[in-house]
């Protein structure tokens, strides 16, 4: 099958991408200690990577207490964007496009990843269920940990939050990135913000949808100011159902999601941000998503769409042909094909992904996945 969708060209704000094909935001657990600093490994793998339309980095926390699994890149120090102007100076050395994807855990810590062994911050005192952080027992070493119960952000320290947010985008842009992504999903602090089962506040960031999304519009505002709209994206993970109660945190699925996502969307729409990616549940035999929301997406949002979960390149190929997609990201196929858009545009065989490696470790399966044309 040819997938003449996939390999036209668009434009993403300013930019002119060669492909459709996207390599989104993909936790490796790889970088330099101390201080979670981008290395050449990174440089090296992102690098070979950037025959992608597009780049958006792993998730890179915006400050000490965003962080909720050890080895996790931040942005928020000098040799922070010292390393990952490395990173950027390979991907352009390609031609490549990457952006940083901002990232906060808010709940989704535990104190000893926390300054001073600090609570985690939230929105409310809820205490995250159905998922791990990942801590740090010895060096090099680590498992997985119950989050620690949080404590409620005050206003004033909401407001300084998004500030850091903008700081970290013009650390983003200083290190080298040609734009960013707020990391809005996955049951994450923005994402802890919108929802109703995370945020019980009773001020002006709780309660009504549209008070649960004023930290995200505050956010987008912000972070616009330092980037530029046609600079700007944001991921969402809305969850319409749920047949698997233990993979829940991927998101947080709300009464009426369909309202929900759309309402935040046209924060996106007004601020007139380059895209909106949306990451589906990614398990096997996980629901689809509606295509009435697909639909009314496209209808509210002029930007670029982007999906990403368990896409293959004939499903991608099919909604960009139907106008419901303008890009498609491949997560696990991408880890292990670096060349994933050569493979697809040739019908070459793919490598197969060896899960052990996907989190924490060397170059064993992270750089040393070979190119098709390498095994000739």
């Amino acid at each position: 099958m040819e997938y003449s969708s996939l390999f036209t060209q668009t434009e993403l704000g300013k930019r002119i991408l060669r492909n459709r094909i996207v390599l989104p935001p993909l936790t490796r657990q790889r970088s330099g200690q101390p201080g979670d600093v981008a290395t050449d490994l990174m440089a090296k793998y992102y690098q070979q990577r950037a025959s992608a339309g597009f780049i958006i980095s792993e998730g890179t926390q915006i400050e000490p207490r965003g962080k909720g699994y050890s080895w996790t890149p931040g942005i928020y120090s000098e040799k922070q964007i010292a390393g990952w102007k490395k990173v950027t100076d390979a991907v352009h050395e390609r031609d490549g496009i990457i952006f940083a994807q901002l990232w906060h855990v808010g709940r989704v810590s535990h104190k000893s990843l926390q300054p001073n062994g600090e609570a985690p911050v939230a929105p409310s005192a809820i205490k995250v269920q159905k998922v791990k952080a990942f801590i740090e027992t010895s060096p090099g070493v680590g498992e997985l940990a119950e989050p620690s119960a949080p404590r409620q952000l005050t206003v004033k320290e909401i407001k300084e939050i998004v500030e850091l947010y903008a700081q970290a985008a013009r650390n983003a842009l200083a290190a080298g990135f040609d734009g960013v992504e707020i990391h809005c999903a996955n049951g994450y602090l923005v994402n802890q913000f919108i929802s109703t089962h995370s945020n019980t506040r009773e001020d002006q960031y709780g309660g009504s949808l549209q008070n649960r999304l004023r930290f995200l519009r505050e956010i987008i505002e912000a972070v616009a100011k330092v980037t530029g709209p046609e600079r700007l994206g944001v991921r969402f993970t809305p969850l319409f159902t749920s047949t698997d109660q233990d993979r829940i945190y991927i998101g947080l699925v709300e009464e009426n999601p369909h309202e929900t996502y759309i309402e935040a969307v046209k924060i996106l729409e007004e601020a007139g941000i380059a895209y909106v990616s949306i990451a589906e549940a990614d398990w096997e035999n996980a629901p689809e998503l509606p295509k009435s929301f697909r639909l009314a997406l496209r209808e509210t949002f002029s930007g670029k769409i982007i999906y990403a979960g368990r896409y293959t390149p004939e499903k991608g190929e099919k909604l960009i042909k139907a106008n419901l997609a303008d890009l498609i990201a491949f997560g696990r196929p991408y880890i292990a094909n670096p060349d994933l858009p050569e493979r697809i545009a040739n019908g070459w065989p793919m490598n197969e992904l060896d899960a052990k490696t996907l989190y924490g470790g060397n170059e064993l399966g992270y750089t040393d996945y070979p190119c098709y044309q390498e095994n000739k």
